[in-house]
């Protein structure tokens, strides 16, 4: 065993709470550190005191990555852990409860994963954070200028009535300024959503340069774009993460889930996992039922051998994820994490 310590860290927006144990799973000491640099400090002085220390994280994508990238710079060995299962709490709940179950966690020899990490992975995750909200705010908006139609006055619904989406709101956006209250809505509700589209091209350029500069080759597979390959790339983390084509699978909530009934025998869908993950290998797997031959040919077979459309397009997107498990572990992790 390289560490003597294992160190659970319950972090938060203010402060962190940290439980040390020892190789036999004694309580050593614990200890609370402001979210700051001096404070990340103190907690690796104070743990490297106590022998060669090893960290569970909880929050790492969250309150806890200020804390992992120090820790990660330090070189100290730092691992991702999930909060507490609802039958972990049946003691209660507590900073110190969480931190010391952490810690517990990576004592018990429980595979946790690496943290995900920073760099270019982390500037894919900012745009597809970007064009997320930009494409659900421009929804929203959409939707507000469909329905102020339906109560618009007999002029503007002949004007506007017949129209939709895109086409709707450059219309309304070119609406000249009138004292009418209505009139005035509707053409700002136009106006936000170009200026939402507009914020939506510029995440999707900056995706592709991103993509085309990290993972190249990932964009020649049939089927994945330039969203669809960033969000591969920022869901699946550092390649050793992955440690099998199951937990991948898990990871993209495409793993199937028994749900057979006395003679009948299916899989149902797994709500699990990474839901923008999983969206986007039903995306790519739309695409490639279309337009790749060979996963065309699968489709067919399971639509003949007595597949659903639902069940054939899930089990497509299991072969995905196998498929695209040994993809990403090809992928330089290097490029990724500078």
């Amino acid at each position: 065993m390289e560490w003597t310590v294992a160190i659970g860290v319950d972090t938060h927006k203010e402060v962190h709470v940290a439980v040390a144990l020892d190789t036999l799973g004694a309580q050593l000491e614990s200890r609370e550190i402001a979210t700051t640099a001096a404070g990340y400090q103190s907690l690796l002085t104070w743990a490297q005191e106590l022998g060669v220390p090893a960290f569970a994280v909880e929050g790492t994508g969250s309150y806890g990555a200020g804390l992992v990238r120090f820790l990660e710079r330090a070189g100290v060995s730092v691992y991702e852990c999930e909060r507490p299962r609802r039958q972990e709490r049946r003691r209660g709940k507590s900073d110190l409860i969480d931190a010391a179950l952490a810690a517990r966690r990576l004592l018990g020899g429980e595979r946790l994963s690496l943290p995900r990490g920073a760099g270019r992975r982390e500037d894919l995750r900012l745009l597809l954070l970007e064009r997320r909200s930009a494409l659900q705010a421009r929804t929203a908006a959409l939707n507000q200028l469909s329905a102020l139609l339906v109560t618009a006055p007999d002029h503007l619904r002949s004007r506007l009535g017949a129209l939709s989406g895109e086409r709707l709101a450059q219309a309304a956006a070119r609406l000249r300024p009138h004292p009418d209250v209505l009139n005035g809505v509707l053409r700002r509700l136009g106006q936000r959503v170009e200026r939402l589209s507009k914020e939506v091209q510029d995440a999707e350029r900056a995706l592709a340069a991103l993509v085309v500069e990290v993972a190249p080759d990932l964009l020649e597979e049939c089927g994945v774009g330039p969203v669809c390959g960033a969000q591969l790339l920022v869901s699946s983390g550092d390649p050793s993460r992955m440690r099998s084509e199951a937990s991948f699978a898990a990871l993209a909530g495409t793993s199937p889930v028994e749900a057979s009934s006395g003679k009948q025998r299916r899989h149902r869908l797994n709500r699990g996992g990474d839901r923008q993950l999983n969206w986007a290998l039903h995306v790519v797997a739309l695409q490639r039922i279309r337009h790749h031959a060979e996963t065309s040919a699968y489709y067919e077979r399971l639509l003949a051998g007595g597949k659903t459309t639902r069940e054939a397009r899930r089990c497509v997107k299991r072969a995905l994820a196998r498929h695209f498990y040994h993809r990403l572990r090809e992928m330089p992790t290097v490029l990724l994490t500078t």
